[in-house]
Order: C-alpha cells, then structure tokens, then sequence
C-alpha cells in the first residue's frame, strides 16, 4: 500500500465492486512508486465507470487511507 502522501495516477481498469460500488485501478505515473497499480473502491460513484478509463487521477492518501479525485 502506498504511504501517505499525494500521487499522480492514470485509470487503468474498472469494475464491479462489492454492493454496486465500483473498483477503480490506477496505475502511478512517477515516482520510486511509477508503474505500481493500486485498486480503490468508490462507492458514490454516478455515471457510467467505463468513462474512467484513461484519466488522470490524483490519489491522495492520509493515515493510510487514499481518496481519489479524477481530472476531467
């Protein structure tokens, strides 16, 4: 798992989560961590998550817990 700090991502995968949550893998874009794929579940997703693919992200992670915010 990634430490806490602040990371640039790309979309590489979604899928089904557990109940109607998505499953968001992203892949870290530089760094001693580039090319290391994390998944993150986003529960509150709206829309249709096939969308995510290919963006940017920025992962954010504070006491060992990440939240994502996706760039358009």
């Amino acid at each position: 798992m990634l430490g806490d700090g602040t990371y640039d991502a790309v979309v590489v995968d979604v899928g089904p989560g557990d109940d109607g949550a998505v499953a968001v893998d992203l892949a870290i874009a530089g760094g001693p961590h580039r090319g290391d794929v994390v998944r993150v579940v986003e529960r509150d997703h709206e829309g249709d998550p096939i969308e995510l693919l290919g963006l940017p992200a920025t992962i954010t992670v504070v006491d060992g817990q990440p939240s994502v915010r996706f760039e358009p």
